[in-house]
């Protein structure tokens, strides 16, 4: 028995894009997907979504005047079970974050072929999530990155020390690298781990490591 096409929505207020699609999907793929309706309106989603019953809903993200993401919130609100593909023509990493955090079940640039929303979308059906590639890049190097405010309160010779202990260098060894007493590299790293509010130096290694500072600190300092 050949299982029921998923019934899909396209919420998009670019006219001839949302029916290339709806033409693409009913044409390519009509055994996987049946387009039930579309529209160019973010307060008509969440109805539309509701009247079709629909399994998957495919949102675009720069929809004036209340944007793709409050679609998503009010589909997810109504009908928590509908999957949500959203796309965006823009490189507004913001948004493609907030749409996610807003219950997106994956999420594709509009520069993606049509062709290939195919495979993505049913995968959504079924209950996975798709995230393009080079944005998930950029959501982990962004989550990876330190608090600018922290990085504002430490000087180039907090850097360094940073660096030295992330590698778990000895106080006789920092005081070596530093050219300074190890009386003295004793207080810099005490000033240091307050500064990042840590008490001890396993915990500030852990932060350069977590902020993915850690190697970036010892190419610049050539520590090996």
């Amino acid at each position: 028995m050949t299982a029921k096409p998923y019934v899909v929505v396209i919420v998009d207020d670019h006219q001839l894009f949302a029916e290339g699609l709806t033409l693409l999907l009913t044409r390519e793929w009509g055994e996987l997907f049946t387009v039930c309706g579309q529209t160019t309106y973010v307060e008509e989603a969440a109805d539309l979504v509701a009247r079709c019953d629909a399994d998957v809903a495919i949102i675009d993200l720069s929809m004036p005047p209340l944007g793709g993401v409050a679609a998503i919130r009010h589909i997810k609100a109504r009908r928590p079970r509908t999957r949500i593909l959203a796309l965006s023509g823009t490189e507004d990493l913001g948004l493609a974050e907030e749409a996610l955090r807003a219950g997106a079940d994956g999420f594709l640039p509009k520069t993606a072929r049509p062709e290939a929303l195919a495979g993505p979308l049913w995968t959504i059906a079924e209950g996975l999530r798709v995230i393009d590639g080079t944005l998930l890049d950029a959501l982990l190097s962004n989550t990876r990155k330190a608090p600018p405010a922290l990085l504002d309160s430490l000087s180039a010779q907090d850097l360094r020390l940073w660096a030295l202990l992330a590698t778990g260098m000895e106080t006789g060894d920092i005081a070596a690298r530093m050219l300074v007493s190890e009386r003295t590299a004793k207080r810099m790293v005490a000033a240091l781990l307050h500064k990042l509010g840590v008490t001890n130096r396993v915990a500030a290694a852990a932060m350069a490591g977590r902020f993915g500072l850690l190697d970036d600190l010892a190419e610049t300092d050539g520590v090996s």
